[in-house]
C-alpha cells in the first residue's frame, strides 16, 4: 500500500491539492494530514480525489468544530482525528501526531512500525532504534505551504518500508 503524507497544510489547498494528486497519479491509496490544516474548507479539493485523509489538527487548529462536520458530510473522504491518530495500515502500525518531540518519544516505545510528524517545516526520514529491539521509523513531510525550505510531503510504500521526500510539483524553482 503506497502512502501519502502531509503537514503544515496552513490553508494552501492548492499546494494540498497538487501534492496530493501527485502521490494518487504515483499510487497512492491513502493521505496522513499531520496536522496544521488550519481552515477545513482547505481540506475540501481533495473529496474529488476520492482517497481516504486521515487528518489531525496540529497546534493551529482552526475551526475544530467544522472539521468534524466536514468529516460527517455523506461521501465525506475525510476521517478527523483530532490530536492524534494510531493506525492500522497495509499491515503497519502507524501514528500521527504534530510534535516532532513527542513523535521520537512514541517511536522509541517500540509499539509503532512508523510515527508521521510535523510543525518545524523540515523534511526528515530517520530511523530509531527502541525500546523493543527493533527500530522504528519517523516521516516528517515538512511543510505542505513552503513555509520551510520548501514545499514538500513524502510518499511511501507500506510494503517494501520505502519512502521519499518529494517537492509539490510546481513549486520547484521557488
Amino acid at each position: 500500500m503506497k502512502i501519502c503524507i502531509v503537514s503544515d497544510s496552513h490553508d494552501r489547498r492548492d499546494l494540498l491539492l497538487a501534492a496530493v494528486t501527485e502521490a494518487k497519479s504515483l499510487g497512492a491509496e491513502v493521505v496522513l494530514h499531520c496536522g496544521d490544516v488550519c481552515a477545513p474548507t482547505a481540506l475540501r479539493p481533495l473529496q474529488k480525489l476520492g482517497l481516504p485523509v486521515h487528518v489531525i489538527h496540529g497546534n493551529n487548529m482552526g475551526d475544530t468544530y467544522l472539521m468534524f462536520m466536514l468529516s460527517q458530510e455523506p461521501d465525506s473522504v475525510i476521517h478527523y482525528h483530532g490530536m492524534d491518530a494510531g493506525l492500522d495500515l497495509g499491515g503497519k502500525r502507524v501514528f500521527l501526531v504534530h510534535y516532532p518531540h513527542y513523535a521520537e518519544a512514541l517511536a522509541l516505545t517500540g509499539d509503532w512500525d512508523i510515527v508521521c510528524c510535523g510543525h518545524d517545516h523540515h523534511p526528515a526520514i530517520t530511523t530509531v532504534d527502541n525500546t523493543k529491539q527493533g527500530q522504528t521509523l519517523i516521516l516528517n513531510p515538512g511543510t505542505i505551504a513552503g513555509l520551510g525550505p520548501c514545499a514538500s510531503y513524502i510518499l511511501g510504500d507500506l510494503e517494501t518500508m520505502q519512502f521519499e521526500i518529494r517537492t509539490v510539483p510546481g513549486t520547484e524553482h521557488r
